[in-house]
């Protein structure tokens, strides 16, 4: 895929001036007293990654409303080819692996070789009939994850078009029905991925042998300092590249259920939902192709208060506003997934999931993420209409990033070209 520069001012020096516009304002948080201030006590401790990440700080209003922002800010400064971006774990994510991300005791848990070092120890431990399960499901996967990705591009182009007033002929603006129904489907498919990975997961643990379960116990969720750094545990030429991303998906997963907890398996990040904006390309680009690099954790708090302060009262209404309609949307979607975690963990004493209640709850969850993604298109679209000559240039700034892809990405793997795709269904006539 070749990239395309679309020029800005993106020197560090504007966009540390813009960030700290941003907390002169005063746009989220509120400002503690520091040293001296009169108040008599230490600042307190640092918290740990544990105390950081928990879901209660997810669905704060502080969390969603920054983690929205900074998909406002990519979705306004971007392109269709940066929305198609996606992390493939963030599909069917029920079995704990982002948690272990976020609490890894070094920190790790955003560089890029860290699903590869336990990816590497589970396949170094495992016999060759558990691997070839985990491979049996990379093959038989690969379509349907595949056939996930490309039902999300028709949902992003609308979204786009919707945006930069490339309308169908004869509509009139996104219709929220149709937008739900669409992300249902997606989400439907999203079940039936999980589903399958945790029946192959449960055939495992049914087979672990005593000093298997010994090996594992070595390695301790939540410090990936216990994990030897090992080498390649399988031969790449074997597998298509879809494969061999599924495949490595699978063995870091088992471990992060296996060893972890239903509090791992419920708990998402802030962007986990409403993934059509553009806002994982522009954390993530950085860091593509360079294992030595960590994506900042504060980058999408500080850019998405950064943003809010580039807008008027009035535009940033628009985007605050949407934390009414969400409080219920989040509640929903917590129940959501800590049915289908139990579902999932059944496994683990050996008794089956009910297939056809992960397939209703799957559907529901699609249906929440819809009304939240469609609450979201609506809401950028009307700031972008307003934003003046002077604003487009400061988020150009603020975003410090002028490469975009001229094709589009299937996940996180590019794909050169156009793509054709019919949107009409999406808008409203």
């Amino acid at each position: 895929m070749t990239m395309t520069r679309i020029t800005g001012r993106t020197t560090a020096a504007a966009l540390a001036l813009v960030i700290a516009l941003a907390s002169a304002q005063g746009a989220f948080a509120q400002k503690q007293p520091g040293p001296g201030s009169g108040q008599g006590k230490p600042p307190p401790a640092p918290k740990s990654p544990a105390e950081m990440y928990t879901i209660e700080q997810s669905v704060s209003d502080k969390a969603q409303l920054s983690t929205i922002a900074f998909s406002a800010l990519a979705f306004v400064t971007g392109t269709f080819g940066a929305d198609t971006f996606l992390p493939p774990g963030k599909v069917a994510d029920f079995f704990g692996f982002q948690y272990m991300r976020d609490i890894d005791a070094k920190e790790a848990g955003h560089n890029m070789m860290f699903l590869t070092n336990i990816g590497n120890n589970v396949l170094a431990m495992l016999d060759s009939k558990q691997e070839a399960l985990l491979l049996a499901l990379a093959r038989e996967q690969e379509p349907l994850f595949a056939e996930l990705g490309r039902k999300r591009l028709v949902l992003i182009k609308a979204f786009r078009d919707n945006m930069e007033g490339k309308r169908p002929a004869g509509t009139t603006g996104l219709s929220e029905k149709a937008v739900t129904a669409c992300v249902a489907d997606i989400f439907a498919v999203d079940g039936r991925l999980a589903f399958r990975r945790a029946q192959v997961y449960g055939q495992i643990v049914k087979t672990l042998t005593a000093a298997q379960k010994t090996a594992i116990a070595r390695l301790k969720f939540g410090d990936s300092g216990t994990w030897p750094a090992l080498p390649d545990q399988y031969d790449k030429r074997t597998m298509t590249h879809g494969q061999d991303v599924l495949y490595m998906t699978y063995a870091s997963e088992f471990f992060s259920w296996y060893a972890g907890s239903e509090t791992a398996d419920v708990y998402f990040c802030p962007e986990r939902h409403g993934t059509y904006f553009g806002g994982f390309y522009m954390k993530d680009y950085p860091a593509m192709g360079n294992a030595d690099y960590f994506i900042p954790t504060a980058l999408t708090g500080d850019s998405g208060e950064a943003f809010i302060a580039l807008l008027t009262p009035e535009q940033a209404a628009l985007v605050t506003g949407i934390m009414e309609p969400l409080a219920p949307i989040l509640q929903e979607i917590l129940a959501v997934r800590t049915s289908v975690s139990k579902e999932f963990r059944k496994y683990l004493s050996g008794v089956s999931a009910n297939e056809a209640a992960v397939a209703a709850l799957s559907r529901r969850y699609g249906e929440l993420d819809g009304r939240l993604s469609f609450q979201m298109a609506y809401r950028f679209a009307a700031v972008h209409a307003t934003l003046t000559a002077a604003q487009k240039a400061d988020l150009a700034t603020l975003r410090n990033q002028d490469i975009f892809p001229s094709g589009y990405y299937l996940y996180a793997d590019p794909v050169d070209g156009p793509v054709t795709l019919e949107t009409a269904f999406l808008f409203s006539k």
